[in-house]
Formats: C-alpha cells, structure tokens, sequence
C-alpha cells in the first residue's frame, strides 16, 4: 500500500460548488463512498466509462461493482480491510467495465471526515492506465523473447555498430556481449561472399527496410557455419534516427542433413551415380531442352552379360568394385551434362544430349569391355545396349526408360554385347492393339457380339443346307463391325478362346431355336488354330453338347482353317478325329491359301474342302485362279469330299462351278450374311423360289439377277 495523506485540508474560502464542477469536469473517475465504503456518488466520467450510471451503482462497494474473473482477489481483500480501518490506499487494479470488457485503473482513495466537518467516508479517485500496462507487459515480453529465444538477435544503430545482443548470439557465435557492443557485424565475415553480394543485400534493406537470406559466417573459434539470416531497419519517432534488428539461425546442421537426405533421395549408395528418380527429373529438363533447339537425345539402357557369375565366383565385394568400376568408366566415356545413371543391380542408364549417333553407342559397349582385375585374374565383361531417340520415340521420361529397356532385351536376343534400337512405330502398333483388346473385351463382357449366317446351297438342286456363322461387333458408336476390322487383334491374344467359346455357343443356341421352329437347318461355326489346339477343346466341346441333348451333333460343321491344320498335322489330325467320333462334319476352310497337298487332303480327317472367295471371284478373268478352282474340285472329287465354293457373286460363277462338278456354293449372289431373325423368313422365300426353278437358265431367279 502506499502512504496516503489522513486527512484532507478544508477548503474554506472555496465555493463548494465550484469543488463539485472540479470533480465533475475532470477525465478522471471520481467515487465518494460512505462510511462503509458504498458509493453515495460518482462523476460522469465514471458513469462514461465503466457503463454504470449512479443509479445502479449507489450503495455498493466499487470492488464488487467493478470486480472481475481475473481481478486480483488478494489485492481485494486488502482493500477491503483498509476500508474498514479507515485508512486509504494506492494501487493497480484489473476491473471490469459493465459490458464485460477489462480495464487496468490506478485507484487513489483517501478516507474523510470530522477533520474535513463531513460525514466520515472516502474519496476515490481512479485514472485508466490500460495503455501503460499493455505498453509493459509488450516490454516484458519483448525482452523475454529477446532473452530466450533460440535464434540469435543483433540490434545496431543507424552506422551499424552494435548496440545489444541476446545470449542466443552468444552460443551461436562464441562472442560475448560484452566483446561485440559498439564493433560492426562484419567481425563474423567468413570471407565466402563477394562485396557485389553484400552491396545487393544493402541495396534490399534500402529499398524495402528487410532482406532474407543464407550467410556463411565464422564463429570466434575459427568454424565456418550457415545462417538463415534476417534484418529490418526500425525507424524511430525522430527524423533520420533508425536502427537495424539482425536475428539469425544456425542451419548448417540442417543443411547437412538436406544434403543427406537429397543424396539418399536422388542418389545410388554403392557408385554415387544418380538413381531412377533424379534421373527421370534430368530426361524431363533434358527433354525440354531438346524441344527448344530442335535437338534429339538418346536414352541408352545398359545391362551387363553374366554378372551373376562374377557374385557367384569371387562375392559380392568383388561384384559391388566391378559396378563402380563400370559406373566410372560410362562417366567418363560421355560428354559435360550427360548422365550416368544406376537402376539397380547391373542396369544402367546413360542420357546422351547429342545428335542420334551408333558410334556414341558402340563406344559406351567398348569402355565395358576392358578387363576387371580380380586378384591375380582378369575377367572381361560385356553389355547388351537397348536405346531409344527423343523426339522420334515422342514420350514421357518414364516410358522412355521403358522403351529403351524393351530394346536392350531386343539386344540380348540378338546375341548380347550389342545394342538395339527402339521402334516407335512398332510400339505404337502394340499399344493400339493393347487397346483395341481391351475395348473387345469390354464389348465381350457387355454383350456387343452377335452371330450373322450366310446360306450355303447345293448345286444338285439348288436346296439351302446350312448357313455359315460368322461374327459381327455392334458397336455403340460405330455401328455394325465386320470381323476384318477386330479379328486380327484376336490372334495369339489372352482374348481368343474365350470368344470362339461364345461364338460356339451361341451358334448352336441359334441351331437349336431353329429346331424347336422344326427346321433341320445345319450350321457351320469358324473355329481359330489356338481355340482348336487348345488343351481343354475336345472337353469342353463334349461337356457342352452333353448338357445339351436337344442338339444334334451332326449338323454342326467346324470350319478349320487350311493353315491351322498344317502347323501341326498330327495335332490337328487327333482333335478332329475326336470330334467327328462325336458326330461332327469338318470343313477344310480357304483351301488353296496354304501350303497344300495330296498328303494333307489323305491324312486330314475332313468331310467337306471350301475353296477361298479369292480364287472364285476371279477365276473368270483369272486362268491361274480358275486352275486352281478346278484343280481343287478334282481333288476333292478324288478323295470323296464334298467341296463348297465362297465368293460366287454372278450367275456366270454358279455356271461355271456347276460344270465342274462343285457340291455347294455360298456368296454374295445367293445371299449376303444375315440376322439370326432373318434365318427363317429368309428360308421360306428361298424354298418358294426353288419350287419354280427346274432348270440352270432359271438359276438367275435363285441368285438375284433378273
């Protein structure tokens, strides 16, 4: 508490009015209090304040009128103490106003009375001091954040000399406070820094009052470091007086560790070469570069021939030496800003920013070939080179490295310690059959597919005796597809026994809905060379026709391709053997498009030889093609065979077959392939045109022309 006068003099030649316009007039709060230290009156400027008019606040004591959640309940009690001896006090107090918010209030109370020929009572008088307190605690906390804090803080005045530090400079620098106050910051200078470099830094502080950045610095004990330094200019309130606040921190241990980690991320730890990641940023830069001058640059997949056998004959020591060694020595074979890079193992890549040359690539092979020194013994190495050139293989990074790891396996084939170039265009043939795969695929699973048929009719009396099944894609934006367009794609894929399993079924579904109509209608189905070779065929074949005793088997035809049938006779032989002791015709299909033979026509189990369209449409322009046509018949004739021709598109074509003695014929001219729906209505009409037909000259009813 502070000492506070007892009394107050007696204004006696002094208007006690003027006395209440001095209370009321002045900015300051005054109370009176009572005896027992309740208000009996405030001014305005305490009504104004604090929000409390007289009226609510008469009778009560000001502690518990302004007290709050975070006023100081001790001070209170001694307050409250001192009111009650009638004494007076000083202090600081935290109170609150009627809106809740806080206010800081130096309070000066003096106790009055008989001495002043009053009621006894009390005069309070209280002043806001909420700016000066803010402005103290901002102090305090300034200078504790500049006493604790890790990073070291310089303060020097307008000619840079220093004017304080905190101790975190001095555990940073080794300097003490005392050694520094009044010399410049360039005691630190660790002499890396060009004048141009601190000039520039100047030239910032100058311009915008900061500057940021990294200073290597030297301690006092000799030792280099790295700071991320800071520095403001503070102007004061007086014209051209400023200083400068320098905070710094030491980040060499940081740095070390960036460096560390950038080398673990980007680096191979046994030859120090860059790895896959940093190499694919590198191809990307390089790639844009050679955009920009019209450059090519090739990327060259290394992998070494039988180092396996060098692990395996002298250990892993030996092997990590012999692909440090090679790593060296493809560095030293390339040019400044070309890349050597390790994948893993014995595979490295080399990006070489030059123009597409084969002697850059004979001499990365030659710089392997040297001998390895292991021991008293000289082992010589070599390498297989796959390479692709950008911007012909006109990619992304990855699929870059891919391609040229595709071309260094093209390269083991050819025999090792060579090097391969990549074709784009090949590539890119696979890619659009990948696709295209993927795309049938989905059409497979979606239902897309469906089955048209083509009537095959007998030449002896023009009758319809099956219909060929042939495949069609009805795809949701470019409509019918003829099975020219997807069928090559089929060849050797993962795709084509499950679809010739569906057009088998589907056929015989369609066979046996004709049926259930009571037509006896055969149906011929295309079978391909993988889907007849396969394993799980005849089963599969016979598991099917078992589940399905409403079919006979005897009007089905399978229709292998000549071809097929001659990559492997005697396989072929035993699984049409097998189908027909099932019940099953076999068709030889585009017969003269192979190899054939006399021995393949008396070894092959076949009821029925088809002629390909191509001989037929142009055996009437064409003697070599119609030799073949008759030669075919004739054998066919010979070995007891029935012999269908494809591609008869004229009436002259049905003379001509009919003169050699060909069974059926099947083609545009009868009639072109058909929707299962149209099967039957189709058949009526035919069957009403060959009731009128009793002769060739009215064969042209049969095939369309009048």
């Amino acid at each position: 508490m502070a000492n506070i006068p007892e009394t107050l003099q007696p204004f006696d030649n002094i208007d006690p009015r003027r006395l209440a316009l001095a209370a009321a007039a002045t900015r300051n709060m005054v109370l009176i209090l009572d005896a027992d230290g309740g208000i009996e009156w405030v001014n305005g400027a305490f009504q104004r304040h604090t929000g409390y008019p007289l009226a609510s606040a008469a009778g009560r004591r000001p502690t518990e009128l302004l007290a709050g959640p975070e006023t100081n309940l001790q001070l209170l009690e001694r307050i409250d103490a001192c009111l009650a001896n009638h004494q007076g006090y000083e202090e600081d107090l935290l109170y609150y106003r009627a809106d809740g918010t806080p206010y800081w209030a130096h309070t000066y109370c003096i106790p009055i009375g008989e001495l002043q020929g009053v009621a006894p009572g009390f005069v309070v008088v209280q002043t806001n001091i909420s700016d000066r307190k803010n402005s103290e605690r901002g102090l305090r906390i300034a200078a504790s954040v500049f006493d604790r804090s890790h990073e070291a803080i310089v303060i020097t005045d307008e000619y840079n000399r220093i004017v304080d530090t905190n101790p975190a400079f001095s555990r940073i620098t080794g300097y003490t406070r005392a050694e520094v106050l009044g010399l410049n910051p360039s005691i630190l200078s660790s002499g890396r820094h060009s004048r141009a470099y601190y000039r520039s830094m100047w030239k910032s502080i100058e311009k915008y009052d900061h500057w940021r950045g990294e200073v290597w610095n030297r301690r006092k004990n000799g030792e280099e470091y790295i700071e991320l330094l800071s520095i403001s200019r503070v102007h004061l309130e007086e014209p051209g007086r400023h200083y400068f606040v320098a905070s710094f921190s030491d980040i060499t241990a940081l740095k070390n560790h960036a460096r560390e980690l950038d080398r673990a991320a980007n680096y191979d730890d046994l030859t120090g070469l860059p790895n896959r990641q940093l190499l694919e940023e590198r191809l990307r830069a390089a790639c844009q570069h050679a955009d920009r001058l019209h450059q090519t640059l090739s990327v060259c997949y290394l992998d070494l021939d039988g180092f396996k056998a060098i692990n395996d004959a002298y250990g892993h020591e030996a092997g990590d030496q012999a692909l440090r060694t090679i790593g060296d020595r493809l560095t030293s074979a390339l040019r400044h800003g070309d890349t050597v890079a390790r994948m893993g193992g014995d595979e490295f890549v080399l990006l070489v920013q030059t123009n597409h040359s084969r002697a850059i690539y004979q001499r990365i092979l030659d710089v392997v070939a040297p001998p390895l020194e292991f021991g008293d013994e000289n082992i010589t190495l070599t390498a297989s080179l796959g390479v692709t050139v950008y911007p012909d293989d006109n990619t992304d990074a990855e699929a870059l490295i891919r391609h040229a790891d595709q071309a260094m396996y093209s390269a083991k084939e050819k025999g090792r310690n060579q090097y391969h170039l990549f074709d784009p265009g090949l590539d890119a043939s696979r890619r659009q059959r990948r696709d295209q795969l993927m795309e049938i695929n989905r059409a497979l699973e979606n239902g897309e597919f469906e089955l048209h048929f083509q009537p095959q009719i007998r030449m002896a009396d023009y009758q319809t005796v099956g219909f060929e099944a042939l495949i069609r894609w009805r795809h949701p934006h470019n409509g019918l597809v003829s099975p020219g367009e997807f069928l090559p794609a089929l060849e050797h894929s993962h795709l084509e026994i499950p679809l010739g399993q569906w057009v088998l079924k589907e056929a015989i579904h369609h066979l046996n809905q004709w049926h259930e109509a009571g037509e006896q209608i055969n149906v011929s189905i295309n079978i391909s060379a993988a889907h007849l070779m396969d394993r799980h065929f005849v089963d599969y074949l016979h598991g099917y026709l078992r589940s399905h005793p409403e079919v006979s088997p005897d009007r089905i035809t399978l229709e292998v391709l000549e071809s097929t049938a001659l990559e492997d006779i005697k396989g072929a032989g035993n699984v049409l053997q097998s189908c027909q002791a099932m019940g099953l015709q076999i068709a030889l299909d585009d017969f003269g498009t192979g190899y054939s033979s006399l021995t393949y026509l008396r070894t092959l189990p076949v009821d029925m030889i088809k002629i390909d369209q191509s001989f037929v449409r142009n055996m009437l322009v064409s003697p070599s093609d119609r030799a073949i046509v008759e030669s075919v018949v004739f054998m066919a004739q010979r070995f007891d065979h029935l012999v269908l021709a494809e591609g008869v598109e004229t009436l002259e074509h049905a003379r001509v077959l009919q003169d050699m003695g060909c069974n059926l014929v099947q083609g545009y001219g009868v009639a072109r392939p058909m929707h299962s729906e149209q099967v039957l209505p189709w058949l009526r009409g035919w069957r009403e045109k060959t009731g009128r037909c009793t002769s060739l000259e009215n064969l042209s009813v049969l095939i369309g022309e009048d």
